[in-house]
């Protein structure tokens, strides 16, 4: 059974997942920095320095900003799951070949098993 597992992973574009590795990583650690900046804009947004609500304009631009700010990690984390989607196809690929190999194996062993009892079965009437 293990066998089949190291089969498995030497079917796995591992050249492929490591070179995606520091880009997926530092696109989910910003994902991530810029979600936390978001939550303390938001938190701190109610009052600025102890002052009073600002102005309905500065309210509404920093809105627009805030907006676009979401609209861009709405659209980086499209792209991330995009690559960690294709990763997974590619790894879903590797697992179904696999499965066809072992199931043409498993075949091949059962032929070679009756060729045997066969033999056998032969050797023993001569």
């Amino acid at each position: 059974m293990a066998a089949g597992w190291v089969a498995a992973l030497k079917l796995v574009p591992w050249g492929d997942v490591l070179e995606a590795a520091p880009q997926i990583l530092q696109a989910a650690r910003k994902l991530i920095g810029a979600t936390r900046k978001g939550a303390e804009e938001a938190a701190a947004g109610t009052l600025v320095d102890g002052a009073a609500l600002p102005p309905v304009a500065q309210q509404l631009e920093h809105l627009h900003q805030r907006v676009a700010r979401l609209e861009q990690e709405q659209l980086e984390s499209a792209a991330l799951i995009q690559s960690l989607a294709e990763q997974n196809a590619r790894v879903v690929q590797a697992v179904d070949a696999l499965r066809a190999r072992n199931q043409r194996l498993l075949a091949a062993v059962a032929a070679l098993a009756l060729a045997c009892i066969g033999l056998m079965a032969w050797a023993l009437r001569q």
